[in-house]
């Protein structure tokens, strides 16, 4: 199983990546491998849309199974979509930077009242339907053996099959003090650093790819 953190638009650090977990996958002859990423495709990065496109594919060339789940970041892109006036503040969370990426400009001139009015029509027409399903049907969790994926973590002591999404999707603290409190390891991103971070019983491999 190979999980990839918070890609944030960086679509060439994907795809260098992925070339890499082939290369491994090739010297250790893996039968089934799994790549797992762990949302936070858009925001930030130059070319969200791209990431999106590669990878919302049914079938990658490379035969090997994907599972995307879901971030905040994606969280927030499809409240915008939905309410653009009520979610503007996603524009300064690194939103701009994804509406370049669908060829919409202008972002002062977007804030106003009369365009927030036009903007859904407008993201309609800009971002595709099958993007949008995308989006809309990302999982939030997936499980391996005792291994937990998660794009922020979980909250400590709660059974899995208990957790709130809203959690799943945003939590720092307790989570990243004392750790998940139940008897797996957790894989998760949204908390950047500089190198990934083990600690009680979670890896954290957010490591600000877009920085």
């Amino acid at each position: 199983v190979y999980a990839i953190g918070d890609i944030h638009g960086c679509l060439g650090a994907l795809y260098a990546l992925e070339a890499k977990i082939r290369t491994d996958i090739q010297h250790s002859r893996a039968l089934e491998p799994l790549i797992i990423y762990l949302g936070d495709y858009v925001d930030r990065g130059s070319d969200s849309k791209g990431v999106i496109d590669h990878i919302s594919q049914r079938q990658h060339a490379d035969g090997i199974e994907r599972i995307a789940l879901c971030g905040n970041h994606e969280d927030a892109f499809l409240r915008f979509i939905r309410n653009p006036a009520e979610n503007v503040a996603w524009l300064d969370c690194g939103g701009e930077a994804t509406l370049r990426s669908y060829g919409l400009q202008a972002f002062a001139h977007l804030r106003r009242p009369h365009a927030m009015r036009e903007l859904p029509n407008i993201l309609k027409e800009a971002i595709p339907t099958s993007h949008l399903h995308f989006l809309e049907n990302l999982p939030i969790m997936a499980t391996h053996g005792d291994r937990v994926f998660v794009h922020a973590g979980i909250q400590p002591g709660i059974p899995l099959a208990d957790q709130v999404d809203g959690d799943l999707l945003w939590i720092r603290e307790p989570f990243l003090k004392e750790g998940p409190g139940l008897p797996v390891t957790v894989i998760h991103g949204h908390t950047a650093g500089m190198e990934p971070v083990f600690s009680n019983g979670r890896i954290c491999i957010d490591t600000r790819c877009y920085a």
